[in-house]
């Protein structure tokens, strides 16, 4: 039995040509394709993906702030934490940049972040607070429930970056609030992005263990999977983001 002639071939469109001649018409240059979806068509894969790719990229932009607009991960660590965070969400644990001041850990963060959003995911969510604006948004105010509310924000959202902790003055609150963000995100298996001057672990002066206490750094040495010790000189006095 032969096999039936394919819409489309060279054989077929001939016919066709002939049968619309006869009758005083002509074929369309370019309409043989019509039936493949356009460029633009919603249902063409790649639209979905340059879709979803968009609106990532525009709450990413939306939570950066203007100084980090050009933010690049350049640092293979950093882009190897965005990569796994993009393909799994869940497995991808903490991402830690730790250096002195000026050293480009804040755009390296935000430069993961973009990463993840230009990757297309299916969901991106996304807070990013510098600490001590966090601790001053969640001192109790007159407003029931308000700091608690804040609490549960930052500590459900898909992505937080955590900026600068360690700067802020220690307390038994201060710990307590960082021990109960950091334990819900470490139990949720939720990303979260912190930057930070202390060293991770120093035994000849202060480091992050000394600030978050040991409950905190306990669920950090589990949390996070990539740590990124930044070293060189201050950026910031070259006139660049850091």
């Amino acid at each position: 039995m032969a096999e039936p002639e394919r819409i489309g071939s060279s054989r077929s469109m001939r016919a066709l040509e002939r049968i619309l001649a006869a009758r005083g018409l002509q074929v369309v240059p370019g309409s043989e394709n019509a039936h493949e979806p356009p460029e633009d068509n919603p249902g063409n894969r790649e639209w979905h993906n340059r879709a979803r790719a968009d609106y990532a990229l525009n709450r990413w932009h939306t939570a950066t702030p203007p100084r980090f607009h050009d933010a690049e991960a350049t640092l293979p660590g950093v882009i190897g934490w965005a990569d796994r965070a993009l393909a799994d969400n869940a497995a991808a644990g903490g991402l830690l940049l730790t250096g002195q001041t000026g050293t480009g850990k804040t755009h390296q963060a935000y430069g993961a972040l973009r990463r993840i959003a230009a990757g297309a995911p299916s969901r991106f969510e996304l807070i990013a607070v510098n600490s001590a604006d966090m601790y001053g948004n969640l001192r109790p105010s007159p407003v029931l429930g308000s700091a608690e509310h804040e609490l549960q924000r930052l500590g459900r959202v898909q992505y937080l970056l955590l900026d600068d902790l360690g700067t802020a003055k220690t307390s038994e609150w201060t710990e307590e609030i960082t021990y109960r963000l950091i334990n819900f995100r470490y139990n949720h298996c939720l990303p979260t992005i912190i930057t930070s001057n202390l060293p991770a672990r120093d035994s000849h002066g202060p480091d992050l263990t000394d600030f978050v206490g040991a409950r905190v750094a306990s669920r950090l040495a589990e949390m996070v999977t990539t740590l990124v010790p930044m070293v060189g000189a201050d950026r910031r006095r070259g006139g660049r983001a850091a």
